[in-house]
């Protein structure tokens, strides 16, 4: 039966970049992952292998590593609208540019103090350790009219140690689990946020990494300070603070694995193990419950995927 083509894009992806810049003794760090997705006229590539309409992938790569000398990097999501504008209005046959991007986090290594042997220790400025906590994500979209921008984060792991419950679930002949009065509630939280600034003329531009981390901040702040029932409850409350916080953000999408601790049984051996004691627990790997969901601004169209966040 006859075919056609459908959704198509190409790309040169993880250009791993990593753009140091000096202020005199002074060194700052960007280390940043960038796929580059073109997409536009490029049936006839498909359909008779003509390149005609093709930048090279090569030439993106380029691109990537030319714009991190001559521009710099402001920020990830900067960078990537930059990146997202010169494809679509340089290359004619190309019509939309989708650029993701994770960025590595380093902090500056504190120095000794002034009594350390090692002369001019108190100098240092050029030494980094890289972050161990989350994976900072953008993807930029630009159709050539206006400009999409989705932040993110992942692998950000938190841990309630009490101020969690369980319980009044549907029970049937295959339920096991004991309703839980006292329980951890962990998770590695995996999230991804829209703006609602378009790149038109006139139109402020957010202060991108002001705005990821106060969105980190009310994250973690509603997180700690939900008195919990389910995962479910706690999602809402960090993404409602976050909406409620951050009048640059309309949507806000969520998945957070359930990182099961359950108590020990230590019952053979006449030991008592109940949290209002300090519990002893064990930490599971494998199956967990995986909790997703978005939270919308009122009257906000949702638009982030609901697979981009899953696990």
């Amino acid at each position: 039966m006859p075919t056609i083509l459908g959704q198509n894009q190409y790309g040169k992806a993880e250009n791993r970049v990593v753009k140091i810049t000096r202020d005199g003794d002074t060194h700052h760090i960007k280390d940043l992952n960038v796929s580059v997705a073109l997409s536009g006229d490029l049936d006839d590539v498909h359909y008779s292998g003509s390149n005609a309409h093709v930048l090279p992938t090569d030439t993106t790569k380029n691109t990537v590593f030319a714009f991190a000398k001559e521009h710099g990097i402001e920020s990830a999501e900067a960078f990537g609208v930059l990146l997202a504008r010169h494809f679509v209005e340089n290359t004619e046959p190309i019509t939309t540019a989708r650029i993701r991007i994770e960025e590595y986090d380093w902090e500056r290594i504190e120095t000794s103090d002034a009594n350390s042997k090692f002369i001019g220790a108190d100098e240092v400025k050029h030494s980094f350790v890289r972050k161990g906590q989350e994976i900072r994500t953008a993807q930029i979209t630009f159709d050539g009219e206006s400009v999409e921008v989705l932040t993110g984060l992942k692998g950000l792991t938190v841990l309630n140690s009490t101020n969690s419950e369980f319980w009044g679930y549907i029970k049937d002949r295959y339920t096991t689990l004991r309703e839980d009065y006292d329980r951890i509630l962990a998770t590695e939280v995996a999230s991804v946020w829209r703006h609602n600034w378009t790149g038109a003329e006139g139109e402020r531009t957010p202060n991108w990494d002001k705005s990821y981390a106060q969105t980190k901040k009310h994250m973690l702040h509603a997180f700690a300070e939900t008195y919990s029932l389910s995962l479910q409850q706690t999602l809402y409350q960090m993404g409602a603070r976050v909406i409620n916080s951050r009048p640059e953000i309309d949507e806000i999408r969520f998945s957070m694995p359930n990182k099961h601790h359950f108590k020990v049984d230590l019952s053979p051996f006449d030991i008592k193990n109940d949290a209002a004691d300090g519990a002893v627990y064990y930490a599971a790997d494998r199956p967990y419950g995986l909790i997703e969901a978005t939270v919308l601004r009122d009257g906000a169209t949702p638009r982030i995927p609901v697979d981009m966040t899953n696990l």
